[in-house]
């Protein structure tokens, strides 16, 4: 798999990308075909991403991994109704999203922090030079801050800069227009920035992490 390197960091190339998404995508396309063995290849790939995406909305681990299990028993039965307009992520990430939305409808979910294991995570990166109790103190920091926007809201910054994913692909999953995801920001981040200074901590790292 090719990698670009720059700045002591490893970034996956374009081309890599999308080798990664015509392989989920010819996956999908077995596993509607019932391949297990490509079922298997997507579950691997997808448990412990999904186990991170929906960490950041609750601490419950019985909610996460049930959500998980009913996400995934989704895509085995729905993967031919893909219909290849948005990336295979993306459908998943919406699959599961609607599932833990349907769980908690409800019930006001529980957003006490997860220690993430996502190696990329834009905290992680803002927080490069620092000690470990540094860096921490931010992800907490942030995190608490985070968790006092609405539901919508938070779950728009937590897709954008936890996982990555672009406005388009934000508005696939939450089922929006991308005009709402960008509102959602804007109006998220105006919130972070009166909040995360009474709050404490260091506002100018935390500013650069989140772009507020």
């Amino acid at each position: 798999m090719s990698e670009i390197r720059s700045d002591n960091r490893t970034t996956r190339s374009g081309d890599s990308i999308a080798d990664d998404e015509l392989c989920e995508r010819a996956w999908l396309q077995a596993v509607a075909n019932t391949d297990r063995v490509a079922f298997e290849r997507l579950y691997l790939r997808y448990h412990p991403r999904l186990t991170r995406f929906l960490g950041r909305m609750t601490v419950r681990r019985d909610l996460i991994d049930e959500t998980v299990n009913e996400t995934l028993w989704a895509v085995w039965n729905s993967a031919a109704r893909f219909r290849g307009d948005s990336k295979v992520g993306t459908w998943i990430f919406g699959i599961a999203y609607r599932c833990l939305m349907k769980v908690i409808r409800d019930e006001p979910p529980i957003t006490e922090h997860i220690e993430s294991t996502d190696e990329n995570s834009p905290l992680d990166e803002a927080a490069f030079g620092q000690n470990e109790s540094e860096q921490r103190e931010l992800r907490d920091w942030v995190q608490h801050g985070l968790s006092l926007l609405p539901h919508e809201q938070q779950m728009t910054m937590e897709l954008a800069y936890y996982l990555g994913q672009s406005c388009e692909e934000i508005a696939g999953i939450m089922n929006c227009a991308v005009g709402t995801v960008k509102a959602r920001m804007f109006h998220a981040r105006l919130r972070l920035r009166n909040t995360l200074p009474n709050l404490g901590g260091d506002f100018s790292t935390a500013t650069r992490s989140v772009q507020i």
